[in-house]
């Protein structure tokens, strides 16, 4: 959801337009490496109440007047598209540049070309962080081995804070749950359009839902403060908060998962700060890490390239 963002200036509105021009880069890049990746583009906004139509409608003039390709859509429109999405939507806000990746494949693409380009992964878990007098960093290990380093990136959600406390650097946090669903579609429903649903993901109330091979529909996230799941949120997700089709609600639960986002407190997501010489914090990006990861990664090379160049002036003087 890089264009239908709300605001059109500002670092959040600089670091979407940059993932975004990113992204293709970055999936032909690595499909050039042999990863089948492909983003699919369009995302489709439901109006549930006047208010809301009413913001879509001046954000779709906004943006069109940017040049950006949006499009109102019809109640007609919306009644039209099969399976039907809930009736009292009153039109939508379609968003072609926007849309959806799938986050595992894209994940096992990144990890896996990361280790053919000479990366190393240690799966093992951070104790504890330390300065060395030379301007390196020590990481003591789970293990009980110890590494030491040049520069460090912390980007270990809600345990970044503990790492940090240590060393008198207060990064508040608090993490947020969501809760998220995979749910096979009735045959009879997804005969309606193949084995796809709709032109793209649709967004109803701040819910996804995300079309997936096979008749398979994701559906998520809800937003609960804290680390504890709630099953009466997951319910009115689940339900789209009392507006579900009956084809939604016959479907069946394949795959219930639920997960931690992490959101800064007193300060915008997300959370990139140099916080000393070789010690960066690229974090807290609530709900938009996926999106955000190409903007994050340039910014992490910048920094780190920088410090690089402080400690080479340094040695020479």
């Amino acid at each position: 959801m890089a264009q239908v963002f709300h605001r059109t200036s500002g670092r959040a509105w600089r670091l979407r337009q940059s993932s975004l021009a990113l992204w293709q880069q970055w999936i032909d890049d690595l499909r050039c490496r042999g990863h089948d990746l492909q983003l699919k583009r369009g995302l489709l906004l439901l109006a549930s109440n006047p208010d809301e139509q009413a913001r879509q409608q001046a954000l779709c003039h906004e943006r069109q007047s940017m040049g950006l390709p949006f499009e109102l859509w019809s109640r007609e429109q919306i009644a039209a598209l099969q399976p039907q999405l809930p009736p009292t939507a009153l039109g939508g806000l379609w968003s072609a540049a926007d849309g959806q990746i799938d986050p595992v494949a894209l994940m096992q693409a990144l990890l896996g070309d990361a280790l053919e380009q000479g990366s190393h992964m240690l799966n093992t878990e951070v104790q504890a962080l330390q300065p060395e007098p030379n301007g390196h960093w020590r990481l003591q290990l789970a293990t009980g081995d110890t590494l030491v380093t040049s520069a460090v990136v912390i980007a270990a959600g809600s345990g970044s804070a503990a790492l940090l406390e240590p060393l008198g650097l207060r990064v508040p946090m608090a993490p947020v749950l969501g809760q998220a669903l995979e749910l096979q579609l009735d045959p009879a429903t997804t005969a309606l359009q193949g084995q796809s649903l709709w032109p793209a993901a649709a967004i109803w109330q701040g819910i996804n839902l995300v079309p997936r091979p096979g008749g398979r529909l994701w559906l998520g996230a809800t937003l609960e403060p804290g680390r504890n799941a709630d099953p009466q949120a997951l319910a009115a997700m689940a339900s789209l908060n009392g507006h579900g089709p009956a084809w939604l609600r016959a479907a069946a639960v394949v795959r219930q998962w639920q997960g931690l986002r992490v959101q800064p407190q007193g300060r915008p997501a997300p959370w990139l700060e140099r916080l000393a010489p070789g010690l960066l914090l690229a974090g807290c990006h609530y709900r938009n890490g996926l999106l955000l990861a190409p903007a994050t990664a340039t910014w992490i090379a910048d920094a780190l390239q920088a410090d690089a160049r402080q400690r080479g002036m340094a040695g020479l003087n």
